[in-house]
This record gives C-alpha cells, structure tokens and sequence, in this order.
C-alpha cells in the first residue's frame, strides 16, 4: 500500500521531530502567552495605570479586579507553559480573551475610520488567540488518550 501523506506529514518526519521538539513547543507556549505574561507586568510596574484601565472599562473596584487579572493571567500562563493542567489554564486563557475581547474590542460601535478599522483587526486577532487556546487543550487533553 503506497503512503498518500507528505513527507512532512508522515510521522517521525524532519518537520514533525522538528515542531514537536521540546524547545520548540516551549517557544511556542510562550509566544502563545506572550500578551498574558507581559500584560500583567506592564500592570504591576504601572498599578495606577492598571487602575485606570479597569475603571475604563467600567470595572470596579478597579484594585480588585487590576490584582485578580494580574494573578489569573500569571497563573494561567504558568499552566499553559509548564504543562501543570496546561488543558485548564489553555481553556482559562480562551474563555478570558472571548470575554475581554468583547469589553473591550466593540467596534461595531465605533463611527468609521481608522481606529475601527484597528479594532476590527484586533477583535478577530483575539478570537483566534481563543481558538488557539482551545486547540492547545484539545492537543494536550488528547496525548493523555495516546494521541
């Protein structure tokens, strides 16, 4: 029986040996979380900053909610890049960027122009941040399942 798939399909393959190298998958855990780990620090160096986009955003009491997204985004990044119930933190960091994304991404109710133009973009870059998000717990609930 002759094989249809790629070469680079084929498991064991260069490019599958490749991506799938530990290294790699780390870089790309991190990349994937690059925005919830370097947001929340922006947040710690810029408290009063934190504060006034809570309050932005109509979020209050603003030193809650600042202090609660910075230890969830922290936290959830760590599962995700480690590994520790990396499907848990994966599916955290995509329900929390639907959530925040509609907050604060609501272009259809800005007039035209530039800026909702960047918004829009925005808007569906963080849908599919979420559903990149989704995928890493779909992938790392399923190599648990021999995947």
């Amino acid at each position: 029986m002759t094989d249809n798939l790629p070469s680079a399909r084929r498991p064991g393959s260069l490019t599958a040996r490749l991506v799938s190298a530990s290294p790699i998958r780390t870089l790309a855990l991190l990349a994937l979380c690059a925005a919830y780990i370097q947001g929340p620090i922006s947040k710690i160096l810029d408290f009063n900053g934190a504060l006034a986009e809570m309050t932005h955003f109509g979020l209050h009491p603003a030193p809650f909610f600042a202090v609660s997204v910075i230890a969830f985004e922290l936290v959830a990044s760590v599962m995700v890049v480690s590994g520790i119930l990396r499907w848990a933190g994966a599916l955290a960091l995509s329900g929390f960027t639907l959530l925040a994304t509609f907050i604060a991404l609501r272009f259809w109710e800005m007039a035209p122009g530039m800026e909702r133009m960047m918004a829009t973009n925005a808007f569906f870059e963080h849908i599919g941040l979420a559903g990149a998000f989704v995928l890493v717990a779909a992938f790392d609930l399923n190599e648990g399942a021999g995947a």
